[in-house]
């Protein structure tokens, strides 16, 4: 399975998507159209937005353009998504894929783009060689004897952290297993249940411990997504592989 192809291809869908969208609500805001309601791109925005008239003819064709434009993104993304999953039922690393989606923010399409990036996660021999793969430790500078940490060194790959950090927003929540994460944990032996629940409590209280000595959200979700890491290569080592 050629897996980082269609993970990146889907991810550059989803960046139009995006676009597109911005694009659609930045044309309504010009003309002070506004949506009153709160869950935007769920049904009852979608619903408003199929109601939408503008003061003239020609803002409505483009309008209705922007519209398109965002549908026809949307069907590409669940195009490209379908494609993943139906090409991964045959891939080697199925297994790894599967056993790290107990975690709390891996989810499918994270889970696979991470393990299409990083390919076997066992070639590391430690957690902290995988964390430097993706630039996820902190950058040094030394000058004579003094030593300062500065920004990650984001010189791994850009992909699979990427889908970490985003993962890693799930934790600002408390720990909880919610019936879709049960359901994820029920298909894995007890030592991966064990080792999602354990990365879950450390990785809710590590978030909540670094809000409260006032850290930046983004520094907080970078150190969740390095440990999130940590977890990723501990399950990777519990999953055997058929060659």
């Amino acid at each position: 399975m050629d897996s980082s192809r269609f993970s990146r291809g889907r991810e550059d869908a989803v960046r139009d998507l995006k676009t597109a969208k911005f694009r659609l609500k930045a044309f309504l805001l010009r003309h002070d159209i506004r949506y009153e309601g709160t869950a935007r791109w769920g049904a009852a925005h979608l619903r408003w937005l199929a109601q939408v008239v503008c003061p003239t003819p020609a803002q409505q064709i483009v309008f209705q353009e922007y519209l398109r434009a965002v549908n026809e993104q949307h069907e590409r993304v669940e195009r490209l998504a379908a494609e993943l999953h139906e090409q991964a039922r045959q891939w080697r690393l199925l297994p790894v894929v599967e056993a790290i989606q107990p975690l709390r923010g891996v989810q499918f399409l994270t889970a696979v783009t991470v393990v299409a990036e990083l390919g076997d996660l066992r070639r590391f021999d430690q957690p902290r060689q995988l964390m430097s793969y993706l630039g996820l430790i902190p950058s040094e500078h030394s000058s004579g004897a003094r030593r300062r940490q500065g920004g990650i060194t984001k010189a791994g790959n850009t992909h699979a952290r990427r889908a970490l950090v985003e993962g890693a927003w799930a934790y600002r929540y408390p720990a909880k297993v919610s019936r879709h994460l049960q359901l994820r944990l029920e298909s894995q032996p007890k030592p991966i249940q064990n080792l999602a629940w354990k990365a879950q409590v450390r990785l809710c209280k590590r978030f909540r411990a670094l809000a409260a000595r006032g850290k930046h959200r983004n520094e907080i979700v970078v150190a969740v997504a390095r440990e999130m890491a940590a977890f990723i290569w501990a399950i990777a080592r519990e999953v055997p592989l058929v060659h």
